[in-house]
C-alpha cells in the first residue's frame, strides 16, 4: 500500500507546539491514528497498536482554542476539518457549548487497501462494510470510490455528511479520484441528500459513510430499488449485530413475525410462530473488517439471513492480507441450501464413527491439524455443543489467529459445553479423530466462550514443565497409597505421561489402573502390590 498524500504536515500544524514537539520526537507518525485533547487532563496519542499519554502535558485552555483557530468551523455534528486534507476534528462540549475536549482523527488515502476485495468491488454488488471504529471503515471506502471512477470508469458519487471522505472545504482530495462528491449541510439531512444525488445526477454508484438511522436506510433502499449501486458503512460488527439492530435491519431485508400452518411447522421441526425476512435485503454482500488486514465476507446475504433466522449459524468467508501482500482465503464460506435434510433441526448431528486407539506413533507425528497450524498460525478449534456464532464473534472480536473447524477431525483443539462431561457421559469419546486438548464451558454466553478462547490461545504448559508436574503428583500419590492402604486418582494426563506414570508406579511395585475416557482419562493407584 502507498500514500497518495498524507497530510501529516498540516495535522501537526494544527496541534499545539508542545504536543506537535512530543510526536515529532517519538518518530512513530505513519502509525498515529489519533490524538486527544481534554481541557485540565494529560494529552494522549493514541497509535495503531499502544497509546501513549503524556502525563506531563496537561493540556489548557489556550491549547484547546489554539486547535479551535487552526481549522474550520464545526458543523451541527460537532466535526470539523482541515481544508484540502482527509483529517477530522471532533469537539466535546460543557453544558454551556464551550469546547472542553478535542478529537483529532489523522485521515489517510491509501492505494492498495482494498486489493483484499477487490473482485467484490468490481462486480457491481451493492457492499456494506461492518466494523469497529478506527478500523478503516471510510479509508476502504474512499479507495474504493476512486477505483470505481478511475479504474473501472463509473460514475460515482460520494454523499460527504461530515467531509470525512473527500476532506474539508469545496475541492474534493484528490483520494477519491475522479468521483464527484455532495457534502451534507447538516447530519440529520443525509437521507434527503441521497435521494437527490439519485435523482438529479443519475450516478451508477452511490458512496456513503455510516448509514445511522432509519430514514437512511429506508433511503438506502430506495436507491437500490433503482438499480444503482450502493458502497457503505453502518454501525456494527457482524451481521448478526444488524439483525439485532431494529433502526438498520431493513439493511438486510428485514425481520418479521410469522405464523406457520400445521404442516409447515411439522416440516420444519419448528414451532408455528417464527421470525423471517420481511424483504429482499438492500445490500448484496455484507463484508465485516475484523482487523485491517483480514475481513470476513458474506457474499449471498440473502441466504446468510434466511439460514440464521432458521438457527444455522453463518460460515463466512475468511480472507487475510498476508505478509508478502498477497491475499488469502483462510476459509471457504460454507452454507446448505435450505432443502437440505436437517436444515431446521436446534443442533446439527455430529457424525460418529468408531474411535481407534491412540498409539506412540501418533502420539509423535503431529496430526494434519497441527502440520497445518504450523504452517498457517492458526488455532482450529470444533466447538462441541458451543453456539458456532458466539465462537466465530469472539474471534473476530479479539483478533484471535484461530478458526471454527466444522469436522473434529480437521482441528487441534475442542471447545465443549459442560453437560457433555456430567454424569460421566461418553459423547465426547465418539468424536472421530484423536483426543484433542479440550477446554470446557459451564453455559452458551459470549463472556465464557471469550474466555474459554483466551484459554486455548494460552496453550497447554511446555511439555518439559508437566511431565515435572506429573512425576512430583505420582511419587506423592504413591505415598499416600502406602500409608493408608487406599487407592488414589491422579489429575487427568496425555497418553505419553500416564504411561511414564505407570512405570513410576510399577517400580515402587504397586498396582495401578487407567479410568475415564479422554481427555479425562487418568491413572489410579491401587493399594495391592505386584509380585516380584
Amino acid at each position: 500500500m502507498s500514500p497518495l498524500t498524507s497530510g501529516l504536515r498540516e495535522f501537526l500544524a494544527i496541534l499545539p507546539t508542545a504536543v506537535r514537539e512530543r510526536l515529532e520526537a517519538a518518530n512513530n507518525l505513519e502509525s498515529l491514528v489519533e490524538v486527544v485533547l481534554d481541557y485540565g487532563r494529560p494529552a494522549e496519542a493514541r497509535y495503531r497498536d499502544r497509546a501513549d499519554r503524556m502525563s506531563d502535558l496537561i493540556v489548557s485552555e489556550s491549547d484547546i482554542d489554539f486547535v479551535v483557530r487552526s481549522i474550520g468551523d464545526f458543523g451541527s455534528d460537532n466535526r470539523a476539518g482541515i481544508e484540502r486534507t482527509l483529517h477530522r476534528i471532533s469537539c466535546i462540549r460543557n453544558r454551556r457549548g464551550k469546547i472542553v475536549g478535542l478529537t483529532c482523527r489523522v485521515g489517510r488515502a491509501l492505494e492498495g487497501t482494498i486489493d483484499i476485495m477487490d473482485d467484490i468491488v468490481r462486480s457491481g454488488q451493492s457492499i456494506l462494510l461492518l466494523g469497529k471504529p478506527g478500523i478503516g471503515k471510510t479509508t476502504k471506502l474512499r479507495e474504493i470510490a476512486r477505483v470505481l471512477a478511475d479504474e473501472v470508469g463509473k460514475r460515482v458519487v460520494i454523499v460527504d455528511t461530515s467531509n470525512e471522505i473527500a476532506g474539508d472545504g469545496d475541492i474534493p482530495h484528490p483520494g477519491i479520484g475522479s468521483a464527484r462528491r455532495m457534502q451534507v449541510r447538516s447530519a440529520p439531512e443525509q437521507h434527503q441528500v441521497m435521494i437527490e444525488a439519485v435523482e438529479n445526477h443519475m450516478p451508477e454508484v452511490i458512496v456513503i459513510d455510516e448509514i445511522g438511522t432509519e430514514a437512511e436506510a429506508m433511503a438506502a433502499r430506495t436507491i437500490a430499488e433503482r438499480g444503482v449501486q450502493l458502497v457503505a458503512t453502518a454501525h456494527g460488527q457482524t451481521l448478526e449485530n444488524l439483525m439485532l439492530n431494529p433502526t438498520l435491519c431493513d439493511l438486510i431485508g428485514g425481520i418479521q413475525a410469522v405464523t406457520l400452518s400445521d404442516d409447515e411447522a411439522r416440516k420444519r421441526g419448528t414451532q408455528k410462530t417464527v421470525l423471517e425476512r420481511k424483504a429482499p435485503p438492500t445490500f448484496d454482500v455484507v463484508v465485516e473488517l475484523i482487523d485491517f488486514d483480514r475481513m470476513a465476507v458474506h457474499h449471498n446475504v440473502q441466504k446468510t439471513v434466511d439460514l440464521i433466522l432458521r438457527g444455522v449459524p453463518p460460515r463466512p468467508e475468511i480472507r487475510a492480507r498476508t505478509g508478502a501482500g498477497s491475499v488469502e482465503v483462510l476459509q471457504k464460506e460454507a452454507a446448505p441450501d435450505l432443502a437440505d435434510p436437517g436444515f431446521n433441526k436446534p443442533v446439527p448431528s455430529i457424525h460418529r464413527v468408531e474411535v481407534r486407539e491412540e498409539t506412540a506413533a501418533d502420539l509423535d507425528q503431529p496430526t494434519p491439524a497441527a502440520q497445518e497450524r504450523r504452517a498457517t498460525g492458526l488455532l482450529r478449534i470444533f466447538p462441541y455443543g458451543i453456539a458456532r456464532t458466539r465462537l466465530e464473534r469472539a474471534i473476530r472480536e479479539k483478533r484471535a489467529p484461530a478458526v471454527v473447524a466444522t469436522d473434529s477431525r480437521q482441528a487441534d483443539a475442542v471447545m465443549a459445553i459442560r453437560s457433555a462431561f456430567q454424569g460421566g457421559s461418553r459423547r465426547l469419546r465418539d468424536l472421530p479423530g484423536p483426543s484433542l486438548p479440550t477446554v470446557v464451558v459451564k453455559s452458551n454466553t459470549f463472556s465464557q466462550i471469550a474466555a474459554a478462547l483466551d484459554e486455548l490461545l494460552a496453550g497447554p504448559a511446555p511439555a518439559q514443565d508437566l511431565e515435572s508436574e506429573a512425576m512430583d503428583e505420582v511419587l506423592s500419590a504413591i505415598e499416600v497409597v502406602q500409608q493408608t492402604g487406599k487407592p488414589v486418582e491422579l489429575a487427568p494426563r496425555p497418553a505419553s505421561i500416564r504411561r511414564l506414570q505407570f512405570q513410576m508406579v510399577q517400580a515402587r511395585r504397586l498396582a495401578s489402573e487407567g479410568v475415564g475416557v479422554e481427555p479425562n482419562r487418568r491413572v489410579r493407584i491401587l493399594p495391592s502390590r505386584v509380585g516380584p
